[in-house]
């Protein structure tokens, strides 16, 4: 955080105060409320603000230390006044999703939910999010002009929500990132995968002769092999990102040194090339080779996928 946004956190609680006639050196009256309202602009600005720095800057200047979980209390209730809070955006999501329908002619929206229970009884008309899949129009159309290959991901959410955001980008002819689908799901499970890829096989990626680059996830495995053709040749070419291989290389052996190599291994763009990195990795440990060998060439080495990365 720059020292002029510090400065100003400080001066914003100063001000507040002072403006409703509280004592700055009051600390009693100082509340995680008074201290909400102060930093309000700051949180509308940039809703990252640690808490530290704040903590930090006011000890600093003042010799007055406001615990973590005043600051921590003061920005959440910032937040909730800005944004709103977690159960009222929460209970807007399905609302939000069918706007965007409404408003972006030709997006999709899927949502699957889940019966709500009151202990072994299920509430008669409740129902909970189970997961949701949506892409817009806009990703819809910008994949047809995108070279026909898309690369899936996964990140874990780690606020109040403990979820999965899975991701599908795309690549145009200039070589720019293009998003095309999300989906809020409850893990990288073979079932979430499986609803991911359904959906964007059936709404966004029309098109045959795609490829789909992940990384080696037990996970998206099963679900490539449930559809049944839909993520498999001819329609489609499931291949492993070098960059996923690499670190999973790293995590295994702890040679560093030795994932460079692995890594030329993987972007052999003829078979001559792929031998000699492959001999060179074999010549430090035919245990490294055995490793790589277990992944299979077709998903990984450019040499051996027919042209389809």
């Amino acid at each position: 955080m720059e020292y002029s946004s510090r400065k100003t956190v400080v001066a914003a609680i100063r001000s507040y105060t002072i403006a409703r006639g509280v004592d700055y050196d009051d600390h009693s009256k100082l509340d995680s409320d008074t201290v909400a309202e102060a930093i309000r602009p700051l949180v509308e600005t940039d809703p990252s603000i640690k808490v530290k720095s704040i903590i930090a800057e006011v000890q600093s200047r003042f010799n007055y230390t406001i615990s973590y979980r005043k600051i921590w209390l003061a920005k959440q209730k910032s937040i909730a006044k800005v944004f709103g809070d977690w159960e009222e955006s929460y209970q807007a999501l399905p609302w939000w999703l069918s706007v965007v329908v409404q408003k972006m002619s030709g997006s999709v929206v899927q949502i699957e939910t889940r019966p709500l229970y009151n202990g072994n009884e299920e509430a008669q008309g409740e129902k909970t999010l189970h997961r949701v899949f949506w892409s817009f129009n806009t990703c819809v159309r910008a994949f047809r002009h995108c070279k026909p290959q898309v690369q899936v991901d996964g990140t874990h959410l780690y606020e109040k929500y403990k979820c999965t955001l899975l991701v599908a980008d795309a690549q145009d002819g200039n070589q720019n990132i293009v998003p095309i689908a999300f989906a809020l799901v409850e893990g990288e499970t073979a079932d979430a995968w499986h609803f991911f890829l359904r959906n964007m096989r059936m709404h966004v990626v029309r098109k045959d002769g795609v490829g789909m680059i992940s990384d080696r996830h037990e996970s998206i495995r099963v679900a490539v092999y449930r559809f049944g053709g839909d993520w498999q040749p001819l329609r489609a070419w499931w291949m492993f990102c070098i960059r996923h291989i690499s670190s999973n290389f790293l995590r295994a052996f702890k040679v560093p040194h030795l994932q460079k190599l692995v890594v030329n291994i993987g972007y052999s763009r003829t078979v001559e090339e792929y031998n000699i990195n492959y001999k060179r990795l074999e010549e430090r440990g035919e245990a490294y080779a055995r490793w790589c060998d277990d992944i299979g060439l077709r998903h990984w080495v450019l040499a051996f996928d027919e042209g389809h990365r």
